[in-house]
């Protein structure tokens, strides 16, 4: 069995949704696990660099977390041919322009959403990762939801006749399974604000349909 190393530039991963549930909950927590059996025998192990402005935070996130590559220098973190793909989670109004330089320097591409505030920009970015040939993704995991999923086939089938509008309601689960295994999402009104404890979401929809 041989392992094969993926290289991944992480940017943005000082934010709550970067660190949580990107560094933490997903590259980091496959690292400690030994890395991805893939289907050959091999195993997939991830290598991240972590790379924001703020040099300090990004060292003390480092030695958090036992993350050995880290910096401030995102050209340089993009120049490196060992790392093969580019992350962000970072501030939106950077996006685009992260991402197109990205994928100039030959980096797959996951990140976030919106891509962009404005639709025109995120068209032709939209264009330019598909022109590249390279992998490129954006985070819209509450696409495929089985709740969703389920009400697109009655959409599809005529169930709901001519819709008029949709209401989305998300909330968090906050079961945290210390007592009792998580099974549901739910919403917890918690000392005046909602306590957002795991990345599952509760999706009652209102429709007005006729």
């Amino acid at each position: 069995m041989a392992e094969q190393r993926l290289g991944v530039i992480m940017h943005g991963v000082t934010g709550r949704m970067g660190y949580n549930q990107h560094l933490v909950r997903s590259i980091l927590a496959i690292r400690d696990q030994g890395g991805i059996a893939l289907k050959n025998g091999d195993r997939l192990v991830v290598d991240p660099i972590i790379v924001g402005r703020d040099a300090d935070k990004i060292e003390r996130l480092a030695k958090k977390h036992n993350i050995e590559r880290y910096g401030s220098n995102l050209d340089a973190a993009l120049a490196n041919p060992d790392d093969s793909v580019f992350f962000d989670a970072g501030t939106t109004l950077m996006r685009a322009g992260l991402i197109e330089k990205a994928l100039t320097a030959g980096k797959h591409v996951y990140c976030e959403k919106p891509t962009s505030d404005n639709l025109e920009v995120a068209l032709n970015l939209a264009k330019t990762a598909r022109a590249s040939g390279l992998k490129h993704g954006v985070v819209q995991d509450k696409l495929f939801l089985p709740g969703l999923m389920k009400l697109k086939i009655l959409r599809d089938s005529g169930f709901f006749g001519k819709i008029l509008s949709v209401r989305g309601e998300f909330g968090y689960w906050v079961f945290e399974g210390d007592w009792q295994p998580a099974q549901r999402p739910s919403l917890e009104l918690s000392q005046g604000r909602w306590r957002r404890h795991h990345p599952r979401y509760a999706v009652p929809l209102a429709l007005c349909a006729r």
